[in-house]
C-alpha cells in the first residue's frame, strides 16, 4: 500500500489501523542531539485525542506512546525514531452492521475497488484515528523550529455559517481556553451551540482552521514544482476531511486589483518587510520573511446517525445508519494535526534549504 511516507529530509512513515493494534510513526531525518521532550509529546496527543469534550467523538484514547527507537539517555540519535500508540478503546461491533454496505462520502467504496478488500472497522487506514501518528512527528518537528525562533499557531475560525470577525485581534494564548479552540469567548460560545445542536440532530457540520507561522527566515521553499505553498497545501489536503486550502488573500484575491494586492516592499532598520501580506509569506513559492498565513476548509463529518440510502457490494439498493462514536465537527481536534503538518513542511524545506547554497556548506 503506497502512499503511507511523506517528506524528503524529515521523513515519516506512519502505519497501524483505527481498530487495529495500535497506530505508530517512523521518523527518518531527525537531527541527533534533540533532547526529546515527551510531556509535550502527549500535550500534543491530549490536543488531538478523542473524548476530550462533549462536542468530539467520545471514543476514549489515554495515548500514551512507547519510543521503540532512536533516542538515547533522552536525546535523538540521529537514527530512525521509532513511536508506537497502543489502541484501547475499540469497538469493532459497532461496525459489522457496514461490513457489505458503502457509507455515503466515506472511502469503502474506493478501498473496495483499489484493494479488492476493505478494513471495515472504523474506516482502517482511512480513519481520523491516522493522524495521532503525524501529531507525533509534528510535535517532534515544532520542538526544533522552536529553537530556531519559529511558532506554529492554529485555531478554529469558523464553524458553519459562524465566522471569526477578521477585525478581532486574536490571542494566541487563549486557543485553548475553550472546547472549540476559537481564541474568542462570544464566537466560541455560538459555535459550541451551533455543533451541540447539529449533534442532537444526528447531524454534522463543517468548519474552517486559520494558521500562522512566524519567525520564518527568508528563502525557504522552491519554485517550480516545490513552491512551499503547494507543500503546505498538499500536506493540509492528506488530513480528514479537507476540502479546501487558501494561502494567504486566498480565493478574496479574486475581487481585487493588482494595485490593491501588492506587498509593497520597505526596509525597517536593515530589516526589508511588506507593508501588507496578501501573498501570506510566500513569493514565487520561497518565504519572503513575512508570516505565513493560511485558512483549511473541513467538510462535515460523512459518518451522521441518520438514514442515507446507498447500495451494498453487490450493488443493491440498501439503506446505511450511522452507528458508533463520531464526532459532529472535527476542527476542534483537527487544529493540532493543522500545525503538525504545517511543522513538518516547514522543517523539511528548511533541512533542505541548507544544501542550496556552497557557501552554506563550506563556511565561507
Amino acid at each position: 500500500m503506497a502512499g503511507n511516507t511523506f517528506g524528503t529530509l524529515y521523513r515519516i512513515t506512519t502505519f497501524g489501523e483505527s481498530h487495529g493494534k495500535g497506530i505508530g510513526v517512523v521518523i527518518d531525518g531527525c537531527p541527533s542531539g534533540l533532547e526529546l521532550d515527551e510531556s509535550h509529546i502527549f500535550a500534543e496527543l491530549q490536543r488531538r485525542k478523542p473524548g476530550q469534550s462533549k462536542i468530539v467523538t467520545q471514543r476514549h484514547e489515554n495515548e500514551e506512546f512507547e519510543v521503540l527507537s532512536g533516542v538515547f539517555e533522552g536525546k535523538t540519535t540521529g537514527t530512525p525514531l521509532a513511536i508506537f500508540i497502543r489502541n484501547q478503546d475499540q469497538r469493532s461491533k459497532d461496525y459489522s452492521h457496514i461490513m457489505d454496505k458503502y457509507r455515503p462520502s466515506h472511502a469503502d467504496y474506493t478501498y473496495s475497488k483499489k484493494y479488492g478488500i476493505r478494513d471495515y472497522r472504523g474506516g482502517g487506514r482511512s480513519s481520523a484515528r491516522e493522524t495521532a501518528a503525524r501529531v507525533i512527528a509534528g510535535a517532534i518537528a515544532m520542538q526544533i523550529l522552536t529553537k530556531m525562533g519559529i511558532e506554529i499557531n492554529a485555531y478554529v475560525n469558523q464553524v458553519g455559517d459562524i465566522k471569526l470577525a477578521s477585525t478581532i485581534k486574536v490571542d494566541y494564548n487563549k486557543i485553548d481556553d475553550n472546547i472549540i479552540r476559537c481564541p474568542h469567548d462570544e464566537t466560541a460560545t455560538k459555535m459550541i451551540d451551533l455543533i451541540t445542536d447539529i449533534k442532537k440532530k444526528g447531524d454534522t457540520i463543517g468548519g474552517a482552521i486559520h494558521c500562522n507561522i512566524s519567525g520564518m527566515p527568508v528563502g525557504v521553499g522552491a519554485p517550480v514544482f516545490d513552491k512551499l505553498h503547494a507543500e503546505l497545501g498538499k500536506a493540509m489536503l492528506s488530513i480528514n476531511a479537507v476540502k479546501g486550502f487558501e494561502l494567504g488573500s486566498g480565493f478574496g484575491a479574486i475581487t481585487m486589483k493588482g494595485s490593491e494586492h501588492n506587498d509593497a516592499f520597505e526596509n525597517i532598520d536593515g530589516k526589508v518587510t511588506t507593508k501588507t501580506n496578501y501573498s501570506g509569506g510566500i513569493q514565487g513559492g520561497i518565504s519572503n520573511g513575512m508570516d505565513i498565513t493560511f485558512n483549511v476548509a473541513f467538510k462535515p463529518v460523512a459518518t451522521i446517525i441518520q438514514s442515507q440510502e446507498s447500495v451494498d457490494k453487490e450493488g443493491n439498493a440498501t439503506t446505511v445508519t450511522g452507528k458508533g462514536r463520531h464526532d459532529p465537527c472535527v476542527v476542534p481536534r483537527a487544529v493540532p494535526i493543522v500545525e503538525s503538518m504545517a511543522a513538518m513542511v516547514i522543517l523539511d524545506h528548511i533541512l533542505i534549504d541548507r544544501s542550496t547554497r556552497l557557501d552554506d556548506l563550506i563556511g565561507s
